[in-house]
């Protein structure tokens, strides 16, 4: 893998009382959040060989409204591991796909902000944050290891 790109889900609904929080939908902003994302990965050339998607309702459209914006996207791979994963589990993960030259990985914080932070600054207790359908798009310096990552771009709607 040489590139990396991270992109958390776009605003859900809030949770309701008792409800589940893996079904929590997409608000009507966050939809045009996950389109906006998609946009600016197509304008900017994004073709990723495999999409790794958390199994949660909000990622999962997130990731569908962000890749019908590009053309031949792969079809997500669901993958339990990133749903509350921490920084270290979502390397494991990433790990398994090292075959792929650019990988898309949608999912939660605190883990997506915290992983940005690990593989650019080689820790993950220090990070800035990770808005609604934010992206960071990571150039891999060889293997996939803490501090060993380039943050070429990162945007937010």
């Amino acid at each position: 893998m040489h590139e990396l790109i991270l992109l958390r889900h776009a605003e859900a609904q809030p949770a309701s009382s008792g409800g589940d929080d893996r079904g929590r939908r997409l608000s009507g902003r966050g939809e045009q959040e996950a389109r906006a994302a998609g946009k600016w990965l197509a304008s900017h050339g994004v073709k990723p060989d495999r999409v790794l998607c958390s199994p949660s309702e909000r990622t999962v459209n997130t990731a569908s409204l962000a890749l019908a914006s590009m053309k031949h996207a792969p079809e997500p791979v669901l993958a339990e591991d990133i749903y509350e994963a921490t920084p270290g589990e979502l390397l494991a993960l990433l790990d398994q796909h090292g075959d792929a030259g650019t990988v898309i990985l949608v999912g939660h914080n605190p883990g997506i902000e915290r992983l940005v932070a690990l593989l650019v600054e080689g820790r993950s207790d220090e990070f800035r944050g990770m808005p609604p359908a934010g992206l960071a798009v990571l150039h891999l310096n060889g293997s996939l290891e803490p501090g060993n990552a380039r943050l070429d771009a990162f945007w937010s709607p």
